[in-house]
């Protein structure tokens, strides 16, 4: 049985452990037997006669191969009572990563699989809307590959992977969807959503009932995010390059840039940051707080900013109509519902980023605020939805909406209650995360719904 540590020990254990999880040279899966590894030989160490700080120091040094990653890990916490001892000994060489030509390699079968439609007669410019519905079919399996492959992963995990796309692939081509159907579009976003979080299982490998790893494919999300993004703007200013080269030559690079440089570098850039996430980990891992700290004051902002607009308007709901004045309109509320998503999202990456052994803070009181006023709009932008379904009747877009919202109101009460519990002294951190992290399988139950049930059940309109 695991010897029970003193509460200074444990946050060490528990910063180690957090740390060396987030490496993919070692599998989620393997990360508790390396803890419990760990505190054995704490406990003899101890009973040896070494004080806990030095039992701990020994005991962290005798992990084997995870020598390297324990450098690491004492450079970035340079006030760890061990980071000399750790990194006494000279630099061993860092292997030769195969991680860079596999993720080249898959980046190139991204951009080779959304041209090869094209010799089938399939063109961007006259059928966009197939290119629309199967983008997260021909995209995200090559991110999956990218990680079964790094993690070794069994066949078992491969099919469980596989399945979903297939699933969704059969889905949006063979269903009978109308010309320009409501339904084909909201199948086609949710599928991007769902397939998305099956990718997570690729990179959990498989260990899909850990909370830990959902988070960490939560702070996965946030850090491909970022590198996406930066990658998008190198992009925009290659293809600005571009057109001015050629141009000045007097050739017209448009078609060109429209139909290669475009669809193959987003592909081949959803790949290309999930390696960079990994390989400059440590890089990235020193922006997410700042990133945090930027965004959440501004969101709270934000949403009061909405919330009281929307009390100035008058009456919440105009009783001659059933809908609110401001946010009875169905523009309006969709953009809610992005700001609300987004506001989640950010909590997610905020909770990834944080050390969890740390006591409350002016900022988790800050992020207690934006939860509440986040919870307030999504009150608001519910009674004007209920209003208009009232009122106009039900839709695929109100429905999904309506359901999106429940879900959100359920996750933000609970992050709430929650994080109240935790700035007051009288619940651990682990529970909010474990509170956030278990809403990621309904995220995915939801999208697969809007995608499989919605369609045939509205007609495929």
């Amino acid at each position: 049985m695991t010897p029970e540590l003193d509460p200074r020990l444990e946050e060490q254990i528990t910063a180690w452990r957090e740390y060396v999880g987030r490496r993919d040279a070692i599998a989620g899966r393997d990360v508790d037997e390396l803890e419990d590894h760990l505190r054995d030989q704490i406990g003899r160490l101890e009973a040896s006669g070494l004080a806990p700080d030095e039992a701990f120091l020994v005991a962290v040094k005798r992990m084997g191969g995870l020598d390297d990653l324990s450098r690491e890990f004492a450079r970035e916490h340079s006030d760890r009572l061990w980071k000399q001892l750790v990194i006494a000994d000279p630099e061993a060489a860092a292997p030769r990563s195969r991680a860079l030509p596999l993720a080249i390699a898959l980046a190139f079968g991204a951009a080779a699989a959304v041209k090869i439609p094209a010799l089938f007669g399939i063109g961007f410019e006259d059928d966009g809307d197939f290119y629309a519905r199967n983008i997260a079919v021909l995209v995200l399996p090559f991110l999956a590959a990218y990680f079964l492959v790094r993690r070794k992963s069994s066949m078992a995990t491969a099919v469980i992977v596989a399945a979903p796309f297939v699933l969704a692939a059969l889905v949006l081509n063979l269903y009978p969807f109308g010309a320009d159907a409501t339904t084909l579009f909201l199948a086609a976003v949710h599928a991007i959503v769902a397939l998305w979080i099956v990718t997570g299982i690729a990179y959990a490998d498989g260990d899909i009932r850990s909370s830990r790893a959902r988070m960490d494919f939560v702070r996965f999300t946030g850090e491909w995010f970022v590198y996406f993004v930066l990658i998008a703007l190198g992009g925009g200013v290659l293809i600005a390059l571009t057109m001015g080269v050629f141009g000045a030559i007097g050739l017209d690079a448009a078609d060109f840039v429209e139909n290669w440089l475009l669809p193959c570098g987003i592909a081949g850039a959803v790949v290309i940051a999930g390696w960079l996430v990994e390989a400059k980990q440590s890089v990235i891992e020193n922006i997410a707080p700042v990133l945090t700290k930027l965004f959440t004051p501004l969101f709270t902002v934000l949403l009061l900013a909405f919330f009281v607009a929307g009390l100035l308007q008058g009456s919440l709901v105009d009783p001659a109509s059933g809908s609110s004045e401001m946010f009875g309109q169905r523009d309006m509320l969709i953009i809610f519902d992005v700001v609300l998503v987004v506001v989640l999202g950010l909590l997610l990456y905020a909770l990834s980023a944080r050390d969890p052994m740390a006591p409350a803070s002016w900022f988790d009181r800050l992020q207690l605020v934006m939860v509440i006023a986040a919870i307030l709009v999504d009150l608001l932008v519910l009674i004007a939805m209920i209003g208009r379904i009232a009122e106009f009747g039900a839709s695929p877009n109100k429905l999904t909406s309506l359901g999106l919202n429940l879900i959100l109101l359920a996750n933000l009460a609970g992050a709430a209650w929650l994080q109240l519990r935790f700035v007051m002294g009288r619940a651990r951190y682990e529970r909010l995360e474990r509170w956030q992290t278990g809403f990621i399988p309904v995220y995915l139950a939801w999208a697969a719904i809007v995608v499989v049930v919605f369609p045939p059940a509205f007609g495929y309109v």
